[in-house]
Protein backbone atom coordinates (compact mmCIF):
# COMPACT_ATOMS: atom_id res chain seq x y z
CA UNK A 1 0.00 0.00 0.00
CA UNK A 2 1.12 3.43 -0.66
CA UNK A 3 2.32 4.78 2.78
CA UNK A 4 0.74 8.24 1.78
CA UNK A 5 -0.29 9.80 4.94
CA UNK A 6 -3.32 10.75 2.79
CA UNK A 7 -4.11 7.32 1.95
CA UNK A 8 -7.84 5.90 2.84
CA UNK A 9 -6.19 2.33 4.19
CA UNK A 10 -5.07 4.64 6.96
CA UNK A 11 -8.74 4.60 8.36
CA UNK A 12 -10.65 2.58 10.35
CA UNK A 13 -12.53 1.36 7.20
CA UNK A 14 -14.14 -1.91 6.18
CA UNK A 15 -12.53 -4.07 3.41
CA UNK A 16 -16.13 -3.88 1.22
CA UNK A 17 -15.64 0.09 1.72
CA UNK A 18 -11.82 0.13 1.22
CA UNK A 19 -12.69 -1.75 -2.21
CA UNK A 20 -15.95 0.10 -3.21
CA UNK A 21 -13.59 3.35 -2.99
CA UNK A 22 -10.45 1.97 -5.04
CA UNK A 23 -13.15 1.12 -7.20
CA UNK A 24 -14.81 4.39 -7.64
CA UNK A 25 -11.02 5.98 -8.17
CA UNK A 26 -10.71 7.03 -4.62
CA UNK A 27 -7.30 6.71 -4.03
CA UNK A 28 -6.07 9.66 -1.56
CA UNK A 29 -8.09 11.81 0.11
CA UNK A 30 -9.08 15.74 0.08
CA UNK A 31 -7.97 17.74 2.32
CA UNK A 32 -11.26 18.19 3.91
CA UNK A 33 -11.21 14.43 4.19
CA UNK A 34 -8.31 13.92 6.04
CA UNK A 35 -9.07 16.29 8.31
CA UNK A 36 -12.49 15.12 9.12
CA UNK A 37 -12.84 11.40 8.79
CA UNK A 38 -10.94 10.03 11.89
CA UNK A 39 -13.56 12.97 13.79
CA UNK A 40 -16.44 11.35 11.97
CA UNK A 41 -15.65 7.56 12.12
CA UNK A 42 -14.84 8.45 15.98
CA UNK A 43 -18.84 9.19 16.17
CA UNK A 44 -18.07 12.95 17.14
CA UNK A 45 -20.26 15.97 15.87
CA UNK A 46 -18.40 18.16 13.63
CA UNK A 47 -18.50 21.29 11.91
CA UNK A 48 -16.11 21.51 8.86
CA UNK A 49 -15.65 24.39 6.61
CA UNK A 50 -15.23 23.09 3.10
CA UNK A 51 -15.97 24.76 -0.43
CA UNK A 52 -17.57 22.87 -2.88
CA UNK A 53 -15.03 20.71 -5.00
CA UNK A 54 -13.24 20.16 -1.61
CA UNK A 55 -14.52 16.81 -1.89
CA UNK A 56 -16.84 17.20 1.04
CA UNK A 57 -19.88 14.50 0.49
CA UNK A 58 -17.70 12.02 0.66
CA UNK A 59 -16.40 13.23 3.49
CA UNK A 60 -19.38 12.93 5.08
CA UNK A 61 -20.84 10.17 2.83
CA UNK A 62 -18.44 7.83 4.13
CA UNK A 63 -19.30 7.38 8.11
CA UNK A 64 -22.94 7.91 6.64
CA UNK A 65 -22.73 5.15 4.73
CA UNK A 66 -20.67 3.17 7.55
CA UNK A 67 -23.15 2.95 10.07
CA UNK A 68 -25.82 1.91 8.03
CA UNK A 69 -27.65 -1.55 8.82
CA UNK A 70 -29.40 -3.14 5.64
CA UNK A 71 -31.54 -5.33 6.86
CA UNK A 72 -33.17 -2.23 9.05
CA UNK A 73 -35.72 -0.27 6.68
CA UNK A 74 -36.04 2.78 9.03
CA UNK A 75 -34.23 6.50 7.92
CA UNK A 76 -30.95 6.21 9.67
CA UNK A 77 -29.22 8.76 7.67
CA UNK A 78 -30.86 12.49 6.20
CA UNK A 79 -28.60 15.19 4.90
CA UNK A 80 -30.05 18.67 4.51
CA UNK A 81 -29.48 20.91 1.42
CA UNK A 82 -30.16 24.41 0.00
CA UNK A 83 -31.36 23.01 -3.58
CA UNK A 84 -32.69 20.57 -5.24
CA UNK A 85 -29.91 20.60 -7.47
CA UNK A 86 -27.40 19.45 -4.77
CA UNK A 87 -29.27 17.04 -2.86
CA UNK A 88 -29.56 15.11 -6.58
CA UNK A 89 -26.06 15.13 -6.68
CA UNK A 90 -25.75 14.12 -3.06
CA UNK A 91 -27.74 11.48 -3.60
CA UNK A 92 -25.93 10.12 -6.36
CA UNK A 93 -22.60 9.71 -4.37
CA UNK A 94 -24.23 8.08 -1.76
CA UNK A 95 -25.47 5.96 -3.53
CA UNK A 96 -22.12 4.87 -5.32
CA UNK A 97 -20.66 4.82 -1.93
CA UNK A 98 -22.92 2.50 -0.68
CA UNK A 99 -22.22 -0.37 -2.70
CA UNK A 100 -20.19 -1.75 -0.49
CA UNK A 101 -22.54 -2.13 1.81
CA UNK A 102 -25.34 -4.19 -0.17
CA UNK A 103 -29.03 -2.66 -0.95
CA UNK A 104 -29.01 0.46 0.56
CA UNK A 105 -32.24 2.46 -0.62
CA UNK A 106 -31.58 6.33 -1.07
CA UNK A 107 -34.47 8.59 -1.33
CA UNK A 108 -34.32 12.08 -2.26
CA UNK A 109 -37.03 14.68 -1.00
CA UNK A 110 -36.99 18.38 -2.89
CA UNK A 111 -40.00 20.67 -3.98
CA UNK A 112 -41.22 20.81 -7.67
CA UNK A 113 -42.02 16.80 -7.38
CA UNK A 114 -45.35 15.20 -6.56
CA UNK A 115 -45.55 14.70 -2.68
CA UNK A 116 -47.54 11.07 -3.16
CA UNK A 117 -44.47 9.37 -5.45
CA UNK A 118 -42.20 10.31 -2.19
CA UNK A 119 -44.69 8.83 0.12
CA UNK A 120 -44.98 5.62 -1.65
CA UNK A 121 -41.27 5.77 -1.54
CA UNK A 122 -40.69 6.30 1.85
CA UNK A 123 -43.08 3.56 2.42
CA UNK A 124 -41.45 1.22 0.88
CA UNK A 125 -38.57 1.86 3.55
CA UNK A 126 -35.63 4.31 2.80
CA UNK A 127 -32.00 4.28 4.83
CA UNK A 128 -31.05 7.83 3.59
CA UNK A 129 -32.78 10.60 2.91
CA UNK A 130 -31.44 13.79 0.75
CA UNK A 131 -33.94 16.76 0.94
CA UNK A 132 -34.49 20.21 1.17
CA UNK A 133 -35.73 21.49 4.77
CA UNK A 134 -39.04 22.86 3.33
CA UNK A 135 -39.62 19.87 1.53
CA UNK A 136 -38.59 17.28 4.56
CA UNK A 137 -40.72 19.30 7.03
CA UNK A 138 -44.20 18.61 4.79
CA UNK A 139 -43.18 14.87 5.05
CA UNK A 140 -42.65 15.46 8.83
CA UNK A 141 -45.79 17.32 8.91
CA UNK A 142 -47.60 14.22 7.38
CA UNK A 143 -45.90 11.64 9.23
CA UNK A 144 -44.72 10.34 6.06
CA UNK A 145 -41.43 10.33 7.45
CA UNK A 146 -40.31 9.05 10.36
CA UNK A 147 -36.94 9.55 12.39
CA UNK A 148 -36.72 7.03 15.36
CA UNK A 149 -34.18 5.04 13.72
CA UNK A 150 -31.72 8.21 12.80
CA UNK A 151 -28.46 7.89 13.36
CA UNK A 152 -26.40 10.76 11.54
CA UNK A 153 -28.11 14.27 10.31
CA UNK A 154 -26.14 16.12 8.13
CA UNK A 155 -26.46 19.62 7.14
CA UNK A 156 -24.23 20.50 3.84
CA UNK A 157 -23.73 24.01 2.58
CA UNK A 158 -25.60 25.57 5.58
CA UNK A 159 -24.34 29.18 4.80
CA UNK A 160 -26.78 28.51 1.76
CA UNK A 161 -29.45 27.22 3.59
CA UNK A 162 -28.56 30.57 6.01
CA UNK A 163 -28.61 32.48 3.24
CA UNK A 164 -32.16 30.95 1.97
CA UNK A 165 -33.84 31.79 5.10
CA UNK A 166 -34.02 28.35 6.52
CA UNK A 167 -32.86 28.35 9.97
CA UNK A 168 -36.07 27.93 11.67
CA UNK A 169 -37.06 24.93 9.50
CA UNK A 170 -33.29 23.66 9.88
CA UNK A 171 -34.61 23.93 13.79
CA UNK A 172 -37.90 22.38 13.38
CA UNK A 173 -35.93 19.57 11.62
CA UNK A 174 -33.24 18.64 14.21
CA UNK A 175 -35.83 18.68 17.03
CA UNK A 176 -37.47 16.13 15.73
CA UNK A 177 -34.42 14.34 15.22
CA UNK A 178 -32.97 11.15 18.11
CA UNK A 179 -30.91 13.17 20.95
CA UNK A 180 -28.51 10.38 20.61
CA UNK A 181 -27.55 11.03 16.96
CA UNK A 182 -24.17 12.09 15.19
CA UNK A 183 -24.54 15.99 13.53
CA UNK A 184 -22.11 16.10 10.98
CA UNK A 185 -22.00 20.63 9.65
CA UNK A 186 -20.26 21.54 6.17
CA UNK A 187 -20.09 25.32 5.35
CA UNK A 188 -17.65 26.91 2.65
CA UNK A 189 -18.01 30.16 5.67
CA UNK A 190 -18.99 30.76 8.43
CA UNK A 191 -21.68 33.22 9.37
CA UNK A 192 -23.39 33.91 12.61
CA UNK A 193 -25.90 31.77 12.18
CA UNK A 194 -23.61 28.32 11.80
CA UNK A 195 -23.08 28.92 15.84
CA UNK A 196 -26.49 29.44 16.80
CA UNK A 197 -27.41 26.18 15.17
CA UNK A 198 -23.81 24.50 16.74
CA UNK A 199 -25.12 25.51 20.23
CA UNK A 200 -28.70 24.36 19.80
CA UNK A 201 -28.45 21.04 18.00
CA UNK A 202 -24.66 19.83 18.15
CA UNK A 203 -22.91 17.79 21.12
CA UNK A 204 -19.90 19.19 21.72
CA UNK A 205 -18.49 19.86 18.09
CA UNK A 206 -15.10 19.37 16.48
CA UNK A 207 -14.07 22.13 14.33
CA UNK A 208 -11.95 21.43 10.88
CA UNK A 209 -11.14 23.94 8.29
CA UNK A 210 -9.20 23.70 5.66
CA UNK A 211 -7.31 27.06 4.74
CA UNK A 212 -7.13 28.11 1.41
CA UNK A 213 -4.51 30.77 0.59
CA UNK A 214 -5.46 33.30 -2.40
CA UNK A 215 -3.67 31.62 -5.68
CA UNK A 216 -2.01 34.82 -7.05
CA UNK A 217 -3.60 33.30 -10.64
CA UNK A 218 -7.20 33.02 -9.22
CA UNK A 219 -7.07 36.47 -8.34
CA UNK A 220 -6.01 39.19 -10.37
CA UNK A 221 -4.05 42.09 -8.31
CA UNK A 222 -3.76 45.87 -9.17
CA UNK A 223 -2.76 48.75 -7.78
CA UNK A 224 -3.35 52.05 -9.11
CA UNK A 225 -1.17 55.44 -8.29
CA UNK A 226 -3.81 57.85 -6.90
CA UNK A 227 -3.93 61.91 -5.97
CA UNK A 228 -6.11 62.40 -2.80
CA UNK A 229 -8.37 64.86 -4.75
CA UNK A 230 -9.19 61.65 -7.18
CA UNK A 231 -9.50 58.51 -4.87
CA UNK A 232 -13.06 58.96 -4.96
CA UNK A 233 -13.68 59.38 -8.86
CA UNK A 234 -11.23 56.58 -9.29
CA UNK A 235 -13.86 54.02 -7.94
CA UNK A 236 -16.15 55.14 -10.50
CA UNK A 237 -13.66 55.26 -12.87
CA UNK A 238 -12.80 51.06 -12.19
CA UNK A 239 -16.63 50.16 -11.57
CA UNK A 240 -17.07 51.93 -15.24
CA UNK A 241 -13.97 50.07 -16.53
CA UNK A 242 -14.48 46.20 -15.56
CA UNK A 243 -18.39 46.47 -14.69
CA UNK A 244 -17.87 43.77 -12.08
CA UNK A 245 -21.84 42.90 -10.87
CA UNK A 246 -20.92 42.50 -7.19
CA UNK A 247 -18.39 45.06 -5.55
CA UNK A 248 -17.24 45.38 -2.05
CA UNK A 249 -15.52 48.84 -1.55
CA UNK A 250 -13.18 49.34 1.94
CA UNK A 251 -12.27 52.44 3.43
CA UNK A 252 -10.35 52.68 6.67
CA UNK A 253 -12.73 55.61 8.03
CA UNK A 254 -16.71 55.71 8.63
CA UNK A 255 -16.52 58.74 7.09
CA UNK A 256 -14.77 58.09 3.34
CA UNK A 257 -17.54 55.52 3.34
CA UNK A 258 -20.07 57.94 3.73
CA UNK A 259 -18.30 59.92 1.26
CA UNK A 260 -17.67 57.75 -1.40
CA UNK A 261 -21.31 56.31 -1.24
CA UNK A 262 -22.49 59.92 -1.93
CA UNK A 263 -20.40 60.20 -4.88
CA UNK A 264 -21.14 56.93 -6.47
CA UNK A 265 -24.97 57.21 -5.95
CA UNK A 266 -24.87 60.86 -7.01
CA UNK A 267 -23.15 59.15 -10.24
CA UNK A 268 -26.42 56.69 -10.42
CA UNK A 269 -24.45 53.71 -9.47
CA UNK A 270 -26.74 51.63 -6.69
CA UNK A 271 -24.17 51.84 -4.13
CA UNK A 272 -25.35 51.04 0.05
CA UNK A 273 -22.99 51.53 3.08
CA UNK A 274 -22.21 49.74 5.62
CA UNK A 275 -21.33 51.27 8.96
CA UNK A 276 -20.70 50.59 12.07
CA UNK A 277 -23.54 52.08 14.11
CA UNK A 278 -26.35 51.03 11.76
CA UNK A 279 -29.31 49.62 13.54
CA UNK A 280 -29.64 45.56 13.14
CA UNK A 281 -32.80 46.13 10.70
CA UNK A 282 -30.63 48.64 8.57
CA UNK A 283 -28.02 46.27 8.38
CA UNK A 284 -29.81 43.22 7.31
CA UNK A 285 -31.42 45.04 4.87
CA UNK A 286 -28.38 46.43 3.59
CA UNK A 287 -26.81 43.00 3.73
CA UNK A 288 -29.87 41.05 2.28
CA UNK A 289 -29.75 43.61 -0.72
CA UNK A 290 -26.41 42.91 -1.67
CA UNK A 291 -25.81 39.60 -1.01
CA UNK A 292 -29.57 39.27 -3.49
CA UNK A 293 -27.88 41.01 -6.58
CA UNK A 294 -30.36 44.40 -6.16
CA UNK A 295 -27.35 46.49 -5.04
CA UNK A 296 -24.21 46.31 -6.91
CA UNK A 297 -21.62 48.33 -4.49
CA UNK A 298 -21.06 48.04 -0.84
CA UNK A 299 -19.39 50.11 0.89
CA UNK A 300 -17.67 49.32 4.59
CA UNK A 301 -14.95 49.65 6.44
CA UNK A 302 -13.23 46.47 8.13
CA UNK A 303 -15.08 46.48 11.39
CA UNK A 304 -18.74 46.99 9.50
CA UNK A 305 -17.95 43.89 7.19
CA UNK A 306 -16.78 41.13 9.57
CA UNK A 307 -18.41 37.70 9.14
CA UNK A 308 -20.48 39.30 5.91
CA UNK A 309 -19.18 36.70 2.95
CA UNK A 310 -21.21 37.04 -0.13
CA UNK A 311 -20.76 34.06 -2.56
CA UNK A 312 -20.05 35.22 -6.00
CA UNK A 313 -18.37 38.47 -5.36
CA UNK A 314 -16.89 39.72 -8.22
CA UNK A 315 -14.17 42.29 -6.75
CA UNK A 316 -12.99 43.67 -4.14
CA UNK A 317 -11.64 47.55 -4.31
CA UNK A 318 -9.45 49.08 -1.58
CA UNK A 319 -10.38 52.41 -1.25
CA UNK A 320 -7.62 53.06 0.52
CA UNK A 321 -5.32 50.70 1.81
CA UNK A 322 -5.01 49.49 5.21
CA UNK A 323 -1.78 49.57 6.96
CA UNK A 324 -1.96 45.85 8.02
CA UNK A 325 -0.71 43.44 5.11
CA UNK A 326 -2.71 40.62 6.94
CA UNK A 327 -6.29 42.46 6.91
CA UNK A 328 -5.79 43.62 3.49
CA UNK A 329 -5.32 39.43 2.65
CA UNK A 330 -8.43 39.07 4.35
CA UNK A 331 -10.49 41.73 2.31
CA UNK A 332 -9.07 40.43 -0.99
CA UNK A 333 -9.65 36.60 -0.51
CA UNK A 334 -13.61 37.33 -0.56
CA UNK A 335 -13.02 37.56 -4.29
CA UNK A 336 -12.24 34.52 -6.51
CA UNK A 337 -13.65 32.07 -3.93
CA UNK A 338 -14.91 28.33 -5.12
CA UNK A 339 -13.70 27.84 -8.77
CA UNK A 340 -14.50 31.90 -9.61
CA UNK A 341 -12.00 33.80 -10.82
CA UNK A 342 -11.65 37.38 -8.35
CA UNK A 343 -10.66 41.04 -9.03
CA UNK A 344 -8.66 43.00 -6.27
CA UNK A 345 -8.22 46.86 -7.11
CA UNK A 346 -6.16 49.22 -4.65
CA UNK A 347 -6.35 52.41 -5.04
CA UNK A 348 -2.69 53.81 -3.23
CA UNK A 349 -1.25 57.43 -2.47
CA UNK A 350 2.32 58.34 -2.32
CA UNK A 351 1.89 58.39 1.78
CA UNK A 352 0.47 54.99 1.68
CA UNK A 353 3.44 53.20 -0.40
CA UNK A 354 5.25 52.06 2.77
CA UNK A 355 2.02 50.00 3.54
CA UNK A 356 2.24 48.65 0.26
CA UNK A 357 5.38 47.11 0.42
CA UNK A 358 4.46 45.39 3.65
CA UNK A 359 1.85 43.48 1.24
CA UNK A 360 4.55 42.77 -0.77
CA UNK A 361 6.31 41.26 1.91
CA UNK A 362 3.77 39.29 3.21
CA UNK A 363 2.64 37.79 -0.14
CA UNK A 364 6.40 37.38 -1.33
CA UNK A 365 5.77 38.90 -4.71
CA UNK A 366 6.22 42.51 -6.22
CA UNK A 367 2.89 44.53 -6.99
CA UNK A 368 1.51 45.06 -10.31
CA UNK A 369 0.29 48.65 -11.24
CA UNK A 370 -1.77 50.50 -13.78
CA UNK A 371 -2.36 53.81 -14.39
CA UNK A 372 -5.69 55.63 -13.76
CA UNK A 373 -5.64 57.08 -16.90
CA UNK A 374 -5.88 53.40 -18.66
CA UNK A 375 -9.35 52.99 -17.19
CA UNK A 376 -11.96 53.47 -19.90
CA UNK A 377 -15.93 52.86 -19.77
CA UNK A 378 -16.32 49.82 -21.10
CA UNK A 379 -20.13 50.66 -22.14
CA UNK A 380 -21.77 53.48 -22.18
CA UNK A 381 -24.92 51.83 -19.83
CA UNK A 382 -25.35 52.47 -16.15
CA UNK A 383 -24.13 49.58 -14.63
CA UNK A 384 -27.71 48.46 -13.04
CA UNK A 385 -28.52 45.25 -10.66
CA UNK A 386 -30.14 42.09 -12.42
CA UNK A 387 -32.02 41.96 -9.27
CA UNK A 388 -34.57 44.13 -7.30
CA UNK A 389 -35.86 43.57 -3.76
CA UNK A 390 -39.31 43.21 -2.39
CA UNK A 391 -40.15 43.66 1.49
CA UNK A 392 -43.08 41.55 2.80
CA UNK A 393 -44.40 42.48 5.99
CA UNK A 394 -44.84 39.32 7.91
CA UNK A 395 -41.87 36.45 8.24
CA UNK A 396 -41.27 33.44 11.10
CA UNK A 397 -43.43 35.11 13.11
CA UNK A 398 -46.63 34.64 10.64
CA UNK A 399 -44.72 31.00 10.14
CA UNK A 400 -44.11 32.14 6.42
CA UNK A 401 -41.52 29.90 4.64
CA UNK A 402 -39.66 30.94 1.54
CA UNK A 403 -41.04 27.85 0.02
CA UNK A 404 -44.51 30.12 0.45
CA UNK A 405 -43.13 33.13 -0.80
CA UNK A 406 -42.06 31.09 -4.29
CA UNK A 407 -44.51 29.74 -4.24
CA UNK A 408 -46.74 32.36 -4.68
CA UNK A 409 -44.50 34.45 -7.43
CA UNK A 410 -44.25 31.34 -9.25
CA UNK A 411 -48.13 29.98 -8.84
CA UNK A 412 -50.63 32.74 -8.81
CA UNK A 413 -48.38 35.69 -9.94
CA UNK A 414 -47.05 33.13 -13.10
CA UNK A 415 -43.49 33.91 -12.66
CA UNK A 416 -40.67 31.26 -13.53
CA UNK A 417 -38.39 30.36 -10.94
CA UNK A 418 -35.33 31.72 -12.90
CA UNK A 419 -37.34 35.35 -12.11
CA UNK A 420 -37.04 35.07 -8.41
CA UNK A 421 -33.58 35.19 -7.11
CA UNK A 422 -32.74 35.27 -2.98
CA UNK A 423 -35.53 34.91 -0.48
CA UNK A 424 -34.70 36.01 3.53
CA UNK A 425 -37.71 35.48 6.04
CA UNK A 426 -36.70 37.13 9.08
CA UNK A 427 -38.54 37.69 12.17
CA UNK A 428 -41.21 39.96 11.28
CA UNK A 429 -40.21 40.85 7.45
CA UNK A 430 -39.58 38.72 4.50
CA UNK A 431 -37.23 39.99 1.80
CA UNK A 432 -36.98 38.53 -2.34
CA UNK A 433 -35.38 39.22 -4.74
CA UNK A 434 -37.14 39.51 -8.61
CA UNK A 435 -35.85 40.22 -11.91
CA UNK A 436 -35.63 44.43 -12.07
CA UNK A 437 -37.83 44.38 -15.35
CA UNK A 438 -40.86 43.02 -13.34
CA UNK A 439 -40.32 44.17 -9.64
CA UNK A 440 -43.20 46.46 -9.47
CA UNK A 441 -45.71 44.30 -11.28
CA UNK A 442 -44.65 41.68 -9.01
CA UNK A 443 -45.57 44.13 -5.88
CA UNK A 444 -48.67 44.84 -7.59
CA UNK A 445 -49.83 41.16 -8.07
CA UNK A 446 -48.38 40.09 -4.35
CA UNK A 447 -50.54 42.50 -2.72
CA UNK A 448 -53.67 41.83 -4.93
CA UNK A 449 -53.09 38.18 -4.02
CA UNK A 450 -52.09 35.55 -1.09
CA UNK A 451 -48.85 34.58 0.74
CA UNK A 452 -49.90 30.98 2.95
CA UNK A 453 -53.66 31.76 2.47
CA UNK A 454 -53.15 35.60 3.63
CA UNK A 455 -53.02 38.78 1.96
CA UNK A 456 -49.59 40.58 2.29
CA UNK A 457 -48.19 43.98 2.70
CA UNK A 458 -45.92 44.27 -0.35
CA UNK A 459 -43.01 46.97 -1.31
CA UNK A 460 -40.44 47.91 -3.16
CA UNK A 461 -37.28 48.41 -1.20
CA UNK A 462 -35.71 51.99 -3.08
CA UNK A 463 -32.26 51.58 -4.40
CA UNK A 464 -29.71 53.77 -2.99
CA UNK A 465 -29.20 55.19 -6.38
CA UNK A 466 -32.57 55.73 -7.24
CA UNK A 467 -32.61 53.86 -10.07
CA UNK A 468 -35.76 53.39 -11.26
CA UNK A 469 -37.28 49.39 -11.64
CA UNK A 470 -39.01 48.97 -14.83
Amino acid sequence: MNENKNDFAKLSLSASMLGNLEQLGYLQMTAIQAASLPVTLAGKDLIAQASTGSGKTAAFGIPLVEKILPADFAVQAMILCPTRELADQVSQEIRRLARAVGNVKVVTLCGGVALRGQVLSLEHGAHVVVGTPGRIMDHLERGSLKLKGLKTLVLDEADRMLDMGFFEDIATVARQCPQNRQTLLFSATYPEGIAKLATQFMKEPQTVKVETQHSANKIKQIFVQVKESERLHAVSMVLNHFRPTSTLAFCNTKAQCRDLVAVLQAQGFSALALFGELEQRERDQVLIQFANRSCSVLVATDVAARGLDVAQLEAVINVDVTPDAEVHIHRIGRTGRADAEGLAVSLASMDEMGYVGKIEVLQGRESSWQELSTFTPAGKDMLVPAMATLQIVGGRKEKIRAGDVLGALTGEAGYTREQVGKINVNEYSTYVAVARDIAREAVAKLSRGKVKGKSVKVRLLEDASGIESE
